[in-house]
């Protein structure tokens, strides 16, 4: 385990505890999320290391890499990603002019391929193996390890996008240089993560599916996010909710809770979640900040 002395956004070295949680998912280990004094930043502490994570995504379950097989879940899932790969296409080509899209955390290679359809020159970065052969096996797209990023010093993306991966980073600092360093002038970065502050997250508790702990490292707000992207003078000019996320993550955090899972439920509480957002002007389950 990793123990972190400061605060991986500010560097202040006072931070107190938010919540004690368990990666209901797997391993059933416990893990406390810290929140920083000084900025609000939340993340684990202590964490597994780097070389350690590995161990805690290796489940046939684990969505973001396996959605073959039977189960109502994967079918509205495929369905749902299918329309929100559309929409993610139609943001980045409302933003730029430029066709050159490099996707980090691509998974098994649907978004860069339906953009590669449309006409992007595309590349994706995916670190685990199975995912990268999937795509390559059944995409033909040109995927790279996660590895390459580092030697990457040369500005060439018109845009670059992590949908649901900057809280899975370890060097958080490191891999926004990295960005940085590779998107053109004029280029345009688009990062969504799940929202601590938005209902479901204070509903659900220690059991909200998003916390995904170790696997999330990182517990992004609107605020923090934004905070983020200023220190590396990325400036953040659309805010965009990921609506279909508040159901996703209530029909988990509902089976966390429960033991069992409960559409009806679930289905309720995303729907209340969304409405506290756009009546209460509360955050919404995730969010992609352009």
């Amino acid at each position: 385990m990793e123990l972190l002395n400061f605060c991986p956004l500010c560097k202040s070295t006072e931070f107190f505890e938010f919540i004690k949680g368990c990666d209901y998912f797997l391993t059933k280990e416990e893990f406390t999320i810290v929140q920083c004094h000084e900025c609000g930043f939340k993340f684990v502490n202590p964490r597994p290391a780097a070389n350690e994570i590995i161990s805690y995504y290796e489940s046939p379950e684990y969505i973001s890499h396996d959605t073959q097989g039977p189960g109502i879940r994967k079918i509205i899932y495929s369905l749902i990603r299918s329309y929100t790969i559309k929409k993610k296409r139609i943001l980045i080509e409302r933003y730029s002019t430029g066709r050159k899209l490099l996707d980090i955390g691509c998974g098994t290679g649907e978004f860069i391929s339906s953009c590669r359809t449309s006409g992007w020159e595309v590349t994706g970065v995916e670190p685990n193996q199975k995912a990268r052969e999937i795509a390559i096996v059944k995409y033909k797209v040109n995927i790279i390890d996660e590895a390459a990023l580092k030697v990457m010093s040369k500005p060439y993306f018109d845009v670059i996008t992590l949908w649901h991966v900057l809280e899975h980073v370890h060097q958080l600092e490191e891999r926004m240089q990295n960005i940085k360093n590779i998107l053109n002038e004029n280029g345009i970065l688009l990062i969504a993560v799940p929202d601590s502050n938005s209902w479901d997250a204070q509903h659900y508790g220690k059991y909200w599916a998003a916390y995904d702990l170790p696997r999330h490292i990182y517990h992004f707000s609107k605020n923090t996010l934004s905070q983020l992207a200023a220190k590396f003078e990325f400036s953040v000019e659309q805010i965009v909710p990921m609506k279909f996320d508040s159901f996703y993550i209530s029909l988990l955090s509902e089976k966390y809770l429960k033991g069992k899972t409960n559409y009806v439920k679930a289905v309720l509480n995303g729907f209340r979640s969304n409405e506290y957002a756009r009546r209460e002007k509360m955050e919404y389950s995730s969010l992609i900040f352009v």
